[in-house]
């Protein structure tokens, strides 16, 4: 009797998923972030993260489902490589940071699935900013391989809150345009809370864990993969993976999910991890993560816009007001005026052609939009239907190229799902082609794109400054939203957000200062900064305001986090590429807050201080020197220190 129960004990064992003897473990290369992978004893992996001896994620599932294999459970881990240094240096114009360094710690640990079936490996890269994790199916199988879900999930301690944004149901909204990334951050979420649109949450997601800040996106968004986000469902705080939905591709046959030949690799899933905000505003882990620029892309050129779109609208998009905002662009020494919608009914494309030569005269280049084709949403405005065939795309990228056109605002995109990832980069391997830049409206967010493709210059992807002149709801956000940017949306990738207005929005009444507004062109990061302002609101304001907007750079070398919360206020400094330090802050809130800077830090012996005046509409400047100083700002007030 114990002879044969121990036999049947045997072949249970023989039969049951192999589990390591002990967990594999990956560390940062300082140490203080480290991640433990780990089977159950059904076969199921998972992760974990700490910060120091702090819980970040609690162990949280890993693994994929195939059409052809269920990766998620009855695995057997077979090996973890020995842990491998990574280093890498890459120069951005488009970003945060112009010099960008990374260095990690990456571990792949390889599952065994059904036998003669794929097999699982998952990789793992810790540097001193986060954790990075991706999928590699491999396999000797030619099929092309169907995933039908991902099983990643983050799972966060008890008494987590959330800064997160709803994600859209696909069709929904203005001209059935959903989802472009357009919602308002919902501010300290509980961490399990159901989306109030029923389609979970978009990234990025930002969430503090135990005192910790904790930031999750996706990166290195290749062809073979849909845009995902958040799931609707997050029991006990526990979050999955959502992909993009049945009607986001570009056709009715196009694929949406994720379909590919082995060997494959899915995008990175990404967590920014640190003790206080400053990794989260600082990172490049998006495009540290990404793949760098093949020999024939378009080096960029970053700047600033001038736009009349959003506070003159579709009317003025005309020869003449067009030239104006040329003459605007170059008393300002702005680099770049854009040309929005009806540009091709209302100008033409000769007289087109004529600005374009006109503004070269200037020094200024002209940037001119596109519908993204129209057929996947009702947005009627044109030029609509050029872009989506390739033949048609290349014609009139060829066309824009010899009118002397720089670069196209392309618009009103259908959404996350594969086809979409692969439309966005023929668009820009075509524009590359033709030497054109691209900014991307009505768009799915930064997944490290700029690095891959440097003549992506932007994306929007964010509730722009154009909602404020719908409705007063939407301007009666506005302090709190801009003060949420910095740590979530800005904090993945340019922002074409479109900042700065101090002229009065008809029929509306905006709740910020002109000093609050001053402050977005340094809070704010864009490859290209349009500015919503006009050349008559400009005329209005004091010289020095024209003055600081006239010599802040084009872009930016680096960026650091002063101080700031979520939804409350937010005080950045950047710094120009030759090595001098701007510093501007925003106080969201209805009471006055108290800032207190010392510049002396960043090498700043004196500055000239641009605040809030007597009223909300005014200005006042003062001479301030290096070392400690405060600046207290009114409700809704901001400020800007341009150095000497």
């Amino acid at each position: 009797m114990r002879y044969s129960l121990l036999l049947t004990a045997l072949g249970l064992l023989a039969t049951a998923p192999a589990r390591a003897a002990e967990p594999v473990r990956v560390a940062s290369p300082n140490g203080m972030i480290q991640v433990t992978v780990d089977l159950d004893s059904q076969g199921r992996p998972s992760y974990a993260v700490r910060y120091d001896r702090t819980e970040i994620l609690r162990p949280s599932r890993l693994g994929l489902v195939l059409a052809s294999a269920d990766l998620t459970q009855k695995l057997k881990l077979v090996r973890a490589d020995k842990v491998t240094a990574i280093t890498d240096s890459y120069q951005l114009v488009t970003d945060k940071r112009s010099a960008c360094a990374y260095k990690a710690n990456c571990r792949v640990v390889h599952f065994a699935g059904p036998a003669g079936g794929p097999q699982l490996d998952v990789e793992f890269q810790v540097s001193n900013d986060g954790v990075a994790l991706r999928y590699v199916v491999a396999g000797t199988s030619q099929d092309i391989q169907h995933i039908t879900a991902e099983k990643t999930t983050f799972s966060l301690p008890a008494g987590t809150k959330g800064w997160l944004h709803p994600h859209a149901k696909a069709g929904t909204g203005w001209a059935k345009t959903q989802p472009s990334y357009e919602e308002y951050y919902q501010q300290e979420v509980a961490a399990g809370t159901v989306s109030p649109l029923g389609e979970g949450w978009s990234f990025p997601a930002l969430f503090q864990a135990n005192g910790h800040w904790l930031l999750l996106t996706e990166a290195n968004m290749g062809r073979d993969y849909c845009g995902s986000h958040l799931a609707h469902q997050s029991p006990g705080g526990e979050y999955g993976i959502a992909f993009a939905q049945a009607p986001e591709g570009t056709t009715p046959t196009a694929s949406v999910l994720p379909e590919g030949r082995l060997p494959w690799r899915s995008p990175w899933r990404v967590l920014v991890v640190g003790n206080t905000l400053a990794p989260v505003v600082e990172s490049t882990l998006t495009t540290d993560l990404s793949a760098p620029a093949t020999t024939a892309a378009l080096p960029t050129a970053a700047g600033r816009a001038s736009w009349s779109w959003v506070l003159l609208g579709d009317k003025n998009t005309t020869y003449d007001v067009q030239r104006r905002f040329i003459d605007y662009a170059a008393t300002m020494g702005w680099e770049y005026c854009l040309v929005d919608a009806l540009w091709d009914t209302q100008i033409g494309y000769d007289k087109m052609a004529e600005l374009a030569a006109y503004a070269r005269g200037k020094n200024v280049r002209l940037l001119v939009w596109y519908n993204s084709n129209g057929h996947w949403n009702e947005a009627p405005q044109t030029p609509i239907n050029k872009l989506f065939d390739a033949a048609s795309r290349r014609a009139e990228f060829t066309r824009l190229r010899q009118m002397g056109i720089a670069g196209v605002k392309i618009d009103f995109f259908g959404g996350d799902g594969q086809s979409f990832m692969n439309y966005y980069q023929d668009l820009l391997t075509d524009a590359a082609t033709a030497g054109l830049l691209v900014s991307f409206h009505g768009t799915t967010i930064p997944r490290g794109w700029n690095r891959t493709y440097p003549n992506l210059v932007s994306m929007e992807a964010v509730r722009g400054f154009e909602f404020l002149t719908f409705d007063q709801a939407n301007t009666d956000q506005e302090p709190t939203h801009c003060a949420t940017l910095p740590f979530t949306r800005n904090a993945v990738g340019p922002m074409d957000f479109t900042p700065v207005a101090f002229s009065e929005i008809n029929g509306k009444q905006r709740r910020t200062s002109n000093a609050f507004e001053l402050a977005l062109s340094v809070v704010f990061q864009s490859g290209i900064q349009h500015y919503a302002e006009t050349d008559e609101g400009m005329a209005r304001q004091p010289a020095y305001v024209q003055d600081f907007l006239k010599k802040l750079p084009p872009r930016w070398a680096d960026v650091r986090l002063l101080d700031g919360f979520p939804g409350q206020y937010a005080v950045l400094a950047r710094q120009a590429p030759g090595g001098a330090w701007y510093v501007a802050g925003i106080n969201a809130t209805d009471q006055p807050k108290t800032i207190r800077l010392d510049l002396g830090k960043l090498g700043l012996k004196a500055g000239a201080l641009i605040t809030d005046g007597d009223t909300n509409r005014s200005f006042s400047t003062r001479e301030v020197a290096g070392g400690t100083t405060s600046i207290t700002l009114p409700a809704r007030g901001g400020f800007v220190v341009q150095p000497q």
